[in-house]
């Protein structure tokens, strides 16, 4: 048996024993979860604009997301963020609180290895690439704003 028909061996072993998505139940608890989490925000955002009426919208955005990541790092620590992600998928993921598990994970995890190998080293392992893509991004964008 040569090694190209092991490999396809291997790829409809592969197939066989991957478990399958249901697309369309997927989409609707992403859709239904990052719904929700936005509207927890809002609530947030209400809360604190009725608690503080003299506060300005900036601030009381600043507040809001300040809370969000927060409430998610704490979910996270508590091992129930992980698992809304495993229900909704990209619903989880996209908000801010998806970035804020994503920063908190790793930190969690490699807390052993100690503070500097381990939790600093490790905190921006999936969130590094995010930020300087976005910087990169961001930067790009913005030349091309200053010439058009």
């Amino acid at each position: 048996m040569d090694a190209v028909e092991r490999n396809k061996q291997y790829n409809k072993y592969v197939e066989a024993k991957t478990p399958q998505t249901k697309n369309f139940p997927t989409l609707i608890y992403a859709y239904l979860v990052g719904g929700f989490i936005c509207m927890i925000g809002q609530g947030i955002f209400d809360a604190i604009a009725a608690i503080f009426p003299t506060m300005g919208v900036d601030a009381i955005n600043a507040w809001m997301l300040i809370i969000l990541i927060f409430m998610a790092s704490f979910l996270t620590g508590i091992g129930i963020y992980d698992k809304i992600g495993v229900f909704a998928g990209a619903g989880s993921i996209v908000p801010i609180t998806g970035f804020s598990n994503s920063v908190t994970s790793p930190a969690i995890e490699f807390k052993k290895e100690g503070i500097t190998f381990g939790l600093c080293a490790k905190m921006f392992t999936v969130a590094g690439p995010v930020i300087v893509n976005g910087l990169i991004v961001s930067f790009i964008v913005g030349i091309i704003y200053l010439f058009l």
